[in-house]
């Protein structure tokens, strides 16, 4: 895992065929965490980190880099297992969100816990998952815009102050704010 920069970046990037990424990141250093996520309703855009596009220019991976986000700009409220287990891969967890262009994500617990799979069904689109090495698979509650994060912790987290000042904290006010990759 690379050293945490204070402004990392997230990248949009295309390809001229996606299977050279199926390829290329297996063969990276195996100290590296390389990923890289369809941008949601395209066909070839993609969402990567820092680390990853470091490696792609350290291993010559050919690539069209459209934008770059300030990974700041996309929020993360952890559960405390999941600050735990992920604390250092939030930027990868980032580029997940960003790749549903989202400004935020709050980890709403670990696939198979009671309740969850009922949360979820309310609006599958809205969530996603990352797993963690340790083996527990996360699942995060996109947020699109600030109005849906106040309501989301109100719901979600009742009498949380920190979740309130987080979701009226966000860098961004909506996804309308991110940078545009065309």
């Amino acid at each position: 895992m690379s050293s945490r920069r204070l402004l990392n970046r997230l990248y949009y990037f295309t390809v001229e065929d996606e299977g050279i990424l199926n390829e290329a990141f297996p063969k990276f250093e195996t100290k590296a965490f390389c990923i890289a996520y369809k941008l949601v309703d395209t066909d070839d855009v993609f969402v990567t980190t820092a680390e990853t596009k470091e490696m792609m220019d350290r291993h010559d991976l050919p690539y069209n880099l459209l934008a770059e986000e300030e990974a700041g700009k996309i929020a993360l409220l952890h559960s405390v297992q999941s600050k735990e287990e992920l604390a250092d891969y939030d930027d990868s967890i980032k580029a997940l969100v960003l790749a549903h262009r989202g400004i935020g994500a709050i980890c709403v617990g670990v696939n198979g816990e009671p309740g969850i799979s009922e949360l979820v069904a309310e609006s599958p689109g809205d969530f996603s998952y990352f797993t963690a090495p340790a083996g527990h698979t996360f699942l995060w509650r996109l947020v699109p815009d600030r109005r849906t994060a106040k309501a989301l912790v109100k719901k979600l987290l009742p009498g949380d102050k920190k979740a309130v000042e987080w979701a009226e904290s966000l860098p961004l006010a909506s996804a309308r704010e991110l940078k545009t990759y065309h």
